[in-house]
């Protein structure tokens, strides 16, 4: 794959999978009912080449009223989803995302995968949201978070498959990378030794 980078932009083309159509078809809800969001799960190593399979997308979104949740929920029931843990869109907003536990959707008669939200609290939440890498594929658009901080975010998670994401983020963006930015977002995270053995000594 051959990536153009303007600004924040990321454009590129390939054949789209049953994963990516569903990825997009969801966000597309997101910005109908303009509601600001990023995804932060390791769908963004499949969505640039990664070979392996996901249960679930992650998904930050904007904090919002109960009345634009439920508009977004009726779009998205409109659309083919359904909440996949609760039926209720008011004790989903009030149990769940203002407690910072996520709310699941899915295809209607589905669980996988489905697409983990949650509202952005957290300094790197809200980091994210602002910084956020806007990526075009075969003209469908996603938002994405800065690769540096996807980087050393997947380093900090710790599990096998998150440094293998990082690794193949690494390797594949390697030379368009802000190294100070990435080295900086590895500090803060204190993920100094997991670089060290994930990233600058095997690519």
């Amino acid at each position: 794959m051959e990536f153009e980078f303007k600004g924040n932009t990321i454009k590129f083309q390939r054949e789209l999978s049953n994963l990516d159509k569903l990825v997009i078809k969801f966000t597309k809800i997101l910005e109908k009912q303009e509601i600001d969001y990023v995804i932060i799960s390791g769908y963004i190593a499949i969505l640039f080449g990664r070979s392996r399979n996901t249960e679930d997308i992650d998904l930050f979104i904007e904090e919002m009223s109960f009345e634009k949740f439920k508009e977004f929920w009726t779009e998205l029931e409109k659309q083919g989803f359904e909440c996949i843990i609760e039926s209720d869109p008011k004790q989903a907003y009030y149990e769940y995302l203002k407690n910072q536990t996520p709310v699941r959707f899915a295809i209607k008669g589905t669980f996988l995968p489905n697409f983990e939200l949650k509202f952005a609290k957290t300094k790197y939440n809200f980091y994210s949201l602002k910084h956020k890498v806007k990526v075009i594929v075969n003209k469908e658009k996603l938002n994405i978070p800065e690769l540096e901080m996807q980087i050393a975010f997947k380093l900090k998670l710790g599990s096998e498959k998150d440094f293998e994401d990082a690794r193949h983020l690494y390797k594949v963006f390697k030379e368009s990378l802000d190294m100070k930015l990435l080295e900086n977002q590895i500090r803060e995270l204190k993920v100094e030794k997991e670089a060290e053995e994930r990233l600058w000594k095997k690519v």
